[in-house]
């Protein structure tokens, strides 16, 4: 099988953690991030494939190498396009790879799996369907009479059998119901959640394309064996979704019920839900004390001390520029939320004082008139561009590594503890010549501190 992830969204709803600058399927939540999970989760099944967009190119491709996948299995959409697009665009590259008798797997970045051996039991069960040239969707049994997902009801009598499990006939997708629908779709017993897994052979579900979304799919029927004319198919492209493309349409297709342990941390109470963060040195540096409290669920930054006294069923999220305070059951309104940060010109609703670079990246400690701070690091094997400012110069301090600085073309090497000063206008850049990770922190000084005053002279990663 072909595990194909959908690496799209910004998760608004799991602001501040989860900005539009590095999504939540990029963040450490649960101890790595939810990619990374996901592509753990997926590798038994075969070698994974990533879409996900140009802009999240540098995130994604820090994942792959993580994991060792080949970036060559990584196809990045110029703009997103939901996920109808992302899909047949996955579809269409997998023809021209000369595989599209194989089966493939949709399967999302950003959710969590508890149950990952009766989620790789539904998988096989689903490719022995998908052989028969089923399109087929893992079916999440739902415990409660949920509004916010949509559901998919099933005939009562078997399709196929493997095991404990079933796959049944489809009898159609509903819509996300109201609370007394949802109540009763649970009581029926045969509505099963859409948690938009799907599994096919890639010459179904491009027949699928040429007859639901003949647009869609003639445009990408021309798309270059090397992919150089996608940006000009993809600003042709209307956004729309698998479900309400090709899903909703289909007369034929199984469904295969479950119970996986699935959650698709769509909110903050969703995260409640579950254990506290499962990440060690977070939970090592910090300390949460409460009195005369209860229920509460605390996602902290590293070095604080919290104090909670007399409340109870609180959300507190906490990250180094942004804070959030709700009440259990209100985590909804986050998108909302963000969305007055937007409107109001707050950076924070979608940048965080981080960013992750080819070479490494930076978090920002202080930014005042006068000065900016950062801590820099810089991954193995990589540098920074060789570059020079108008507007600032820096003082370099060495925190950890050995790495070489180049300054005017003359190159330095210092020690941990010792400084480098770069001149207005000096050409520089840090290298990391080591197996080991460099951190330096940076204080620059002068009139603007703008990521934009760069003048770019040679770049590993084509910006100059």
């Amino acid at each position: 099988m072909i595990p194909i992830v959908l690496c799209g969204g910004s998760g608004t709803r799991l602001w501040p953690v989860s900005r539009a600058a590095c999504p939540k399927q990029f963040v450490d939540l649960v101890g790595e991030s939810l990619l990374a999970k996901t592509l753990r989760r997926l590798r038994p099944l075969g070698e994974p494939w990533v879409v996900a967009t140009a802009e999240s190119r540098t995130l994604t491709m820090r994942v792959l190498k993580e994991l060792e996948i080949a970036g060559e299995q990584a196809l990045f959409e110029p703009v997103g396009r939901n996920t109808a697009p992302a899909v047949a665009l996955a579809c269409r590259w997998l023809e021209l790879a000369g595989r599209e008798d194989e089966i493939a797997g949709i399967f999302h970045a950003d959710h969590l799996i508890a149950d990952e051996a009766s989620f790789q039991a539904a998988c096989e069960l689903a490719v022995q369907c998908a052989e028969q040239g089923e399109v087929v969707t893992l079916g999440i049994r739902p415990t409660s009479p949920a509004t916010g997902y949509g559901y998919i009801e099933a005939e009562s009598a078997p399709f196929a059998e493997r095991g404990a499990l079933t796959a049944h006939r489809s009898l159609g997708f509903r819509e996300k119901p109201d609370a007394e629908t949802a109540a009763k779709f649970l009581a029926a017993g045969n509505f099963y959640w859409n948690a938009g897994m799907f599994l096919f052979r890639v010459s179904t579900m491009a027949q699928h394309f040429a007859r639901l979304m003949p647009e869609l799919w003639s445009s990408l029927r021309g798309l270059a064996a090397d992919g150089s004319n996608l940006a000009e198919i993809y600003a042709t492209l209307e956004a729309e979704s698998l479900d309400y493309g090709v899903m909703e349409h289909l007369s034929q297709q199984v469904v295969i019920p479950c119970s996986i342990g699935w959650n698709d941390l769509g909110s903050w109470d969703e995260m409640a839900s579950l254990e506290a963060p499962d990440d060690a040195d977070t939970a090592a540096s910090t300390s949460i004390f409460e009195q005369e409290a209860s229920g509460n669920y605390l996602f902290p930054h590293r070095d604080r001390v919290y104090g909670l006294v007399g409340v109870e069923d609180l959300l507190v999220v906490d990250t180094a520029d942004a804070l959030l305070i709700a009440r259990k059951g209100a985590s909804q309104g986050v998108k909302e939320l963000v969305e007055q940060m937007r409107a109001a010109g707050r950076p924070e609703a979608t940048e965080h004082v981080y960013e992750h670079r080819p070479w490494g990246g930076f978090e920002i400690l202080r930014d005042t008139e006068k000065f900016k701070s950062k801590i820099l690091w810089v991954d193995a094997g990589q540098q920074l561009s060789y570059q020079s400012h108008r507007h600032r110069s820096e003082h370099w301090v060495v925190v950890s590594g050995h790495p070489e600085v180049v300054l005017n073309d003359k190159v330095l090497r210092p020690q941990p503890g010792e400084a480098v000063y770069i001149p207005l206008g000096a050409k520089h850049r840090i290298r990391n010549p080591t197996t080991e990770p460099v951190q330096i922190v940076e204080v620059q000084l002068g009139t603007y501190f703008g990521e934009d005053d760069i003048i770019r002279y040679e770049d590993d990663y084509d910006r100059a």
